[in-house]
């Protein structure tokens, strides 16, 4: 059992609210990913848990019992940094264990836990090389190890990928992944990349000026957006956003109309919004499809082909920028003029203050997501 449970948690400096009233339940085995732009509070909420920050009011619950006041070395935790921090003298096997030799563990008993933790990440044929002789995907893992030997009730990550090329990230993403699922562990990792989020978080939170704009499944954030915020930051490329008055409402929806003069049915249940009020149309690029005719026309500016999908920056009539994402063999260049289509079903709608209008039928998928599982003895 390893629950963590945030009650109203603030943190101040000074006259300086960066953590503005925190409320948030964590699961037993779930990962969860706080993710957010710099200087949101991700990685000062994460040190608070930690026991690195003081916390200004509010109530930090482990397992149940309130920890405000116990040390970070009692709190059953371990945190992985940004940094490796690995002692450069100390081989793979003395840095992973260096935290059980300080805590008075034997001898035996530490090379069975070192060895246990390096069956996991494959560390094996590494005990005995120092870090200069690592790569940086090697150097984490260790870094990892060490907090693994301790058996914590909970994993603290502090954007544990940010130091490696693309390629590291991605192979640690999926080290991670396979990691939590081995250990059934409950894990809390900060990132600022919303694609890490997606791809390894069971609970994803997302914050802004130190408060909480969203909780939910990668999915349910992606189908369903709170707001405009979420909504710009969670899908890489960003959702695209389009002015738009309303036209008309009914029991099937809202009519907008766009700047373009068209108008589409978006299947959203009544809000605030009001007839001739403004909103905001908001589509992804995926959802945008090349056709001879469509609500939207513009000139192709920028042309990205990655292979297998092709991204097209289009500027509008209104010089608003929207991107496309077509097939990786289409043929449209910069220069060109293009028509897009929009499927009302997949479009977004916010009100005039930023706030999702309700859609009428869920995304099916928008609540699915990936329950550890434990190991069976």
């Amino acid at each position: 059992m390893a629950t963590v449970t945030l009650k109203g948690i603030r943190k101040d400096y000074g006259a300086v609210q960066v953590i503005k009233g925190v409320d948030l339940s964590i699961d037993d085995r779930e990962f969860c990913v706080f993710v957010g732009p710099s200087g949101c509070g991700k990685s000062t909420l994460l040190r608070m848990i930690a026991g690195l920050e003081e916390i200004s009011a509010g109530d930090l619950m482990i397992d149940g019992q309130r920890v405000n006041d116990v040390p970070p070395s009692e709190r059953g935790l371990a945190m992985v940094f940004q940094s490796y921090a690995l002692y450069p003298h100390m081989s793979v096997a003395d840095n992973m264990g260096f935290s059980l030799r300080l805590a008075g563990v034997s001898k035996e008993e530490r090379r069975a836990k070192v060895g246990e933790a390096a069956r996991i990440l494959h560390l094996d044929a590494l005990l005995d090389r120092k870090p200069k002789e690592l790569s940086g995907g090697q150097r984490q893992r260790v870094a990892i190890g060490r907090a693994i030997v301790r058996k914590p009730k909970v994993f603290l990550f502090d954007e544990p990928l940010s130091n490696l090329d693309a390629a590291l990230r991605v192979q640690m993403r999926i080290e991670l992944a396979r990691l939590h699922d081995e250990l059934a562990a409950t894990m809390i990792y900060v990132t600022h990349d919303q694609v890490e989020a997606m791809t390894m978080a069971d609970k994803i939170v997302v914050l802004q000026g130190g408060v909480i704009e969203q909780v939910g499944t990668p999915l349910e954030l992606y189908h369903h957006p709170r707001n405009l915020f979420v909504a710009g930051f969670i899908g890489s490329p960003k959702m695209n956003f389009l002015p738009a008055k309303v036209a008309g409402i009914n029991e099937a929806g809202t009519t907008v109309q766009l700047a373009s003069g068209a108008t589409l049915s978006v299947p959203v249940r009544s809000g605030r919004h009001k007839v001739d009020g403004t909103v905001t149309l908001g589509v992804r690029p995926e959802h945008l499809r090349l056709a001879a005719e469509g609500e939207l026309t513009g000139e192709v500016k920028v042309v990205e082909r990655l292979g297998g999908e092709t991204f097209l920056y289009t500027q509008l009539q209104d010089g608003s920028m929207l991107i496309v994402q077509a097939d990786g063999e289409v043929p449209t260049g910069v220069h060109e003029r293009i028509a897009m289509k929009l499927d009302p079903v997949t479009c977004h709608l916010f009100d005039a203050e930023g706030f999702a209008v309700d859609r009428i039928q869920r995304h099916p998928l928008a609540n699915l997501r990936r329950l550890p599982t434990r190991k069976v003895s």
